[in-house]
C-alpha cells in the first residue's frame, strides 16, 4: 500500500490506490474524516472486494496533499473539485464515491457538481445539513486550539468523541493509531478543514435527488453525529440501504473493520 501523488498544475494529490493503473477494475473512493487523512481506510485496503480497485485521496493539506495559498473563500467544495480532477487524472470516469464524516460532506458536494461520476455513493457517519450555530461555536473554539497547541491539542479534545465507548473500553490500539494519524496532520489543514466544515452548505435538499444506489452506515455509538441523523438521511434518499454498526462510534470503519468491510462488501455486489 504504497501512496501515489498526481501532480496538477501547482497542486499536488497524494492518495493510496489499491491496484494502480488497473483501469480493467472498478472504482470506489472513499474520503477520509477530519482530521485524520487517507490512512483512515487502511482496513478497508486490506479487504477489498473481488474486481474492484480502492483509492483514497489525502484531501487538500492533508497527508500529502497541497493547500493553495489563496485569499478566496475556503469551501468543502475545493475538495470535491480535487476528487473530480484526481479522477480525470487517473482516467476514471464512474466510480462508487463516498466518505467518513467530513468526507461524506466532501462526497455530496461532488455529488451536487458532477452526479454523473457517481456508480454508486456511501455515506458512513456523516450528516447533510449544514453546521448549527452551536457546531459553529464549536468549530471557532476548535481553531483556537490549534493555534494554541496545533493537532497535538486536537487529538486530545477529539479522541474521546471520535472513538465509541466499546472501543475505549476494549482497543487501546485503535486510540494509539488515530492520535498518531491526526499528529501527523499540519495545522494549515486541520485550520482550513474547519473553515470548509463551519461554512457548508445544507445538503438535505440534494438528497431526495440521489439517483444512485446509496450505502448509509454509521456506528450504534456514534457521539459526534447521533444514528437518528443517519436514518434521516437514509429515509431521504431514494432506496438507500442503511446499516448500523454494533460497538463502534464515529471511526467505524476502523473501529469495527470486519463488520464495516462485510456491508460495504453487500453493497458493492449489488451494484
Amino acid at each position: 500500500m504504497t501512496r501515489q501523488y498526481c501532480h496538477i498544475g501547482t497542486r499536488t494529490i497524494a492518495y493510496l490506490d489499491s491496484a494502480p493503473k488497473h483501469n480493467e477494475l472498478r472504482a470506489i473512493v472513499l474520503l477520509h474524516a477530519f482530521p485524520i487523512g487517507a490512512n483512515l481506510w487502511e482496513p478497508q485496503m486490506r479487504s477489498i472486494p473481488g474486481g474492484w480497485r480502492l483509492i483514497t485521496p489525502d484531501l487538500r493539506g492533508f497527508g500529502g496533499s497541497t493547500e493553495l495559498d489563496s485569499l478566496s473563500a475556503l469551501l468543502i467544495a475545493d475538495y470535491a473539485a480535487d476528487v473530480m480532477d484526481l479522477l480525470a487524472e487517473l482516467g476514471i470516469r464512474k466510480a462508487v464515491i463516498g466518505g467518513c464524516s467530513m468526507g461524506g460532506y466532501a462526497a455530496l458536494a461532488l455529488y451536487q457538481a458532477e452526479p454523473r461520476l457517481f456508480d454508486g455513493m456511501v455515506l458512513a457517519n456523516t450528516r447533510a445539513g449544514a453546521d448549527s450555530p452551536e457546531a459553529r461555536a464549536n468549530r471557532r473554539n476548535m481553531l483556537a486550539l490549534v493555534d494554541r497547541e496545533g493537532p497535538l491539542g486536537v487529538a486530545r479534545e477529539m479522541m474521546p468523541k471520535l472513538l465509541g465507548s466499546t472501543t475505549r473500553d476494549t482497543n487501546a490500539t485503535a486510540e494509539a493509531t488515530v492520535r498518531r494519524f491526526i499528529k501527523q496532520q499540519s495545522p494549515v489543514a486541520i485550520r482550513s478543514a474547519i473553515h470548509r466544515m463551519m461554512h457548508r452548505p445544507d445538503s438535505m435538499p440534494l438528497l431526495s435527488r440521489v439517483s444512485v444506489p446509496t450505502l448509509v452506515i454509521t456506528g450504534a455509538e456514534d457521539e459526534l453525529i447521533p444514528v437518528d441523523e443517519s436514518r434521516r438521511m437514509a429515509s431521504a434518499i431514494p432506496g438507500a440501504t442503511l446499516v448500523i454498526i454494533p460497538g463502534a462510534g464515529h471511526l467505524a470503519n476502523l473501529e469495527q473493520p470486519d463488520a464495516f468491510n462485510a456491508a460495504l462488501a453487500d453493497f458493492l455486489d449489488t451494484l
